[in-house]
């Protein structure tokens, strides 16, 4: 397994928990201190600074000394290379999902010819012989 893997591996298993990406949303708007981000939940500070922990340890965030403040920081780095590695793979199926429309649109434009074709065959009037 390569250093990315690990990085992303990391990154995806810290975002599981829904407190920790709850934090990364708040985050996305700007720093705020351990206490500012404990406010809308339900849990202690402590846990608030574990989870924070958990973060900084997979990259995805960072603190920093503001005189008596560590505000803690999104670290855009690491939400980049998960971004990158995601939109890697919806590309594909983007491409897989664009042709598959395109047969799709194919086989509806055949369906739309055959269908014409039998009609204009139903429609042809029918000559008897009135011998």
């Amino acid at each position: 397994m390569s250093a990315t893997d690990d990085r992303l591996d990391g990154a995806f298993m810290a975002l599981a928990d829904p407190v920790r990406r709850a934090i990364v949303a708040r985050l996305s708007r700007g720093p705020l201190t351990v206490n500012d981000l404990a406010e809308p939940f339900e849990i202690s500070k402590q846990a608030v600074s574990r989870h924070i922990q958990v973060l900084e340890a997979a990259g995805l965030v960072t603190r920093s000394r503001d005189a008596q403040r560590r505000p803690v920081h999104l670290d855009s780095a690491r939400l980049e290379e998960l971004t990158a590695w995601i939109d890697k793979y919806r590309i594909i199926h983007e491409q897989q999902f664009r042709k598959l429309d395109a047969l799709l649109a194919n086989d509806k434009d055949k369906g739309n010819d055959q269908s014409r074709d039998h009609h204009r065959a139903r429609r042809r009037p029918v000559h008897h012989d009135h011998a």
